[in-house]
């Protein structure tokens, strides 16, 4: 490595964040960059450890030794070139992916990791910056046409691989603008949804053609795409979410969170919202449940929008604030995570079991729960209720809606109501046909999008031209 004694001399040091009262005014991204020198010092304290754990971490097997290598020596044109050789997307994972890569590291050990993120977003972000990020346009076209079907980083990553490989491809997306969940389920506060449509016009000048608004399954069949096209990608999200049936659950104010969010995002880029009731958490009292990811968007995103209160419950118990690293490391731990929008506004409780609602004129008040035992059943005795004029479920999602595109193909499922294909050919049990990402995996991160987008290219390259030079 280039500095040997990095991780002796210099401190893990984080991005920084604007300060909350500054941030809650507006939707956009709010992390400080560190800048060159920080993120080169950053870079500097990657370990010549022998065996880089932090592979094992990392889903599209980022070369995270080497580019950290080449950052601090300065050559961030040949760190975003071998940045790119394995994520076609580093500025969604930059800012959006957990990082399982970090708890992974060496350094983790002692709770210091390489801020390995951090840098991987500094690079990408340079390379836009310096205008390094161009189309790259096969001219040996194959003749060979693809379809794939939605526009999630799954989708995406599917189809940039495919049209770089001189094929024909189309991409379905449903919605007005590509990104899937991406675009809108996570808020701009987290990502700013430019870095899709840049990604989007580079794609297009690929040769990749985007259809919006264009709902397969109801506006076309897949039957019609299997025969207009040689092969045909499913790579839809899992959209379906968790259910709460308990007394009340149909009082108005009480939403999923996947009808919250994408209505916030929609105003921020001034779509158009559907024909639908509003929601919003403007002065009122609003309680998440669910503890995940999604469930912090929502605390965010309700104090931008000047809710009186945001109070977040999980029924599971609360993890330990710190993990048991003989026993866990290198693998991905549970343990208590603060995000940038708990630090913003949220009263948090744990081992909470949701009873049923309480409203008045048809409008949730409240919300009635419960201890919860170790089998997530309420404990006599110990009833309370939380005041509550907005509702969010954010408990997560069952996988692929069936009803429609899926459940008309007849395609085989797994256990678990995923669109079944294996991650070696990501063949589906009809012919022509491929799935990855979400729809085949389930609700999952996306890093794995990009990874099952990548190899399921890869695999439908190789299946119409009985070879490939795609990487896996």
């Amino acid at each position: 490595m280039g500095k040997i004694t990095g991780f002796l001399e210099i401190d893990r040091v984080e991005r920084d964040y604007l300060p909350v009262e500054e941030r809650l005014k507006n939707y956009h991204e709010f992390v400080v960059p560190l800048g060159d020198q920080g993120v080169r010092d950053q870079a500097a304290r990657c370990m010549d450890c022998g065996i880089p754990f932090c592979h094992s971490g990392c889903p599209v097997n980022n070369q995270i030794p080497d580019w950290n290598d080449l950052v601090y020596k300065g050559d961030w044109l040949k760190a975003l070139k071998n940045l790119h050789s394995t994520n076609n997307f580093p500025e969604f994972t930059g800012r959006i992916c957990p990082a399982p890569c970090e708890a992974s590291c060496t350094l983790n050990i002692p709770d210091t990791p390489v801020n390995i993120k951090s840098i991987e977003c500094a690079i990408v972000d340079k390379g836009w910056e310096e205008g390094w990020i161009t189309p790259h346009i096969n001219p040996n076209k194959t003749g060979k046409s693809v379809a794939v079907v939605g526009s999630g980083p799954a989708g995406m990553a599917c189809a940039q691989q495919l049209a770089r490989a001189g094929h024909d491809v189309h991409l379905y997306e449903k919605n007005q603008k590509i990104g899937g969940l991406m675009r809108y389920g996570i808020p701009d506060f987290k990502m700013d949804k430019y870095h899709i449509d840049r990604r989007a016009e580079q794609m297009t000048a690929e040769g990749v053609t985007i259809h919006t608004g264009v709902h397969i399954g109801e506006d076309i069949t897949l039957d019609e795409l299997q025969e207009k096209y040689d092969a045909v990608a499913l790579a839809g999200g899992a959209e379906k979410p968790r259910d709460l049936p308990i007394p009340g659950r149909e009082l108005d104010g009480v939403h999923f969170a996947m009808e919250f969010l994408p209505q916030q995002n929609r105003r921020v880029s001034d779509e158009p919202l559907a024909n639908v009731p509003q929601i919003t958490a403007t002065d009122k009292h609003v309680v998440v449940i669910g503890g995940g990811d999604t469930g912090s968007d929502c605390i965010g995103t309700s104090n931008r929008q000047g809710a009186a209160s945001v109070t977040q419950i999980e029924i599971m118990p609360m993890p330990p604030e710190k993990e048991d690293k003989a026993l866990v490391w290198p693998n991905w731990p549970l343990k208590l995570r603060t995000s940038s929008s708990h630090e913003e506004g949220v009263e948090r409780d744990f081992a909470v079991a949701s009873v049923s609602f309480e409203g008045k004129d048809g409008k949730v008040t409240g919300l009635n729960c419960a201890r919860a035992d170790a089998r997530f059943q309420p404990i006599p005795g110990t009833e309370f209720t939380l005041k509550a004029d907005l509702v969010l479920l954010a408990m997560g999602f069952l996988g692929p809606v069936q009803e429609g595109m899926i459940r008309d193909a007849g395609l085989a499922l797994d256990k678990r109501g995923n669109v079944l294909a294996d991650t070696v050919q990501y063949k589906t049990s009809k012919e022509k046909l491929f799935s990855c990402g979400d729809m085949r995996r389930g609700q999952s991160l996306v890093v794995w999008a990009i990874r099952e987008g990548r190899q399921c290219a890869r695999s439908i390259d190789q299946w119409l031209m009985g070879a490939t030079t795609l990487p896996r």
